[in-house]
């Protein structure tokens, strides 16, 4: 894989608020492949804490959510050899919130496939601040046909 993330090559036009390159006003995650785990670091600014210095919930599952989504379609990708991933959508997500989330250094996201069952892929995902984990993550990601 090169510099580029996983949605900036197979889907440099889509306006996903967590993940989507083409959203101004979005997440932006970009996640990139690392041998068998698929790896982000993201930057936290002000407006997404929920308090002074720490960061909302809800910008942590959408971060989770989308990372662990990419993580899917990349698996599915290579399993299936194909030239481009196929759509996933979350069938379901369950973020543990372990220790406050700083908004003062980059977080780190690590995600990796845990199950596969024909289209379906169960990821589970890890965010890291400071050298501690701060929130987990544990999703079944579906391919679905137009």
């Amino acid at each position: 894989m090169s510099d580029r993330s996983l949605q900036e090559t197979y889907a440099p036009h889509n306006a996903c608020f967590g993940c989507g390159p083409s959203n101004e006003k979005g997440l932006r995650v970009r996640s990139m492949v690392r041998g068998d785990t698929v790896v982000a670091e993201w930057k936290p600014e002000p407006h997404h804490e929920a308090f002074p210095g720490v960061l909302n919930g809800g910008i942590i599952g959408s971060l989770l959510d989308c990372h662990c989504n990419w993580t899917a379609a990349w698996h599915l990708m290579n399993a299936r050899k194909a030239e481009s991933p196929p759509c996933t959508v979350t069938a379901d997500y369950a973020i543990t919130l372990k220790r406050p989330c700083p908004t003062d250094v980059p977080l780190s996201l690590v995600a990796r496939v845990v199950g596969t069952d024909g289209a379906k892929v169960v990821v589970e995902g890890v965010l890291e601040a400071a050298g501690k984990v701060r929130a987990t993550c544990r999703g079944t990601f579906v391919a679905v046909e137009p």
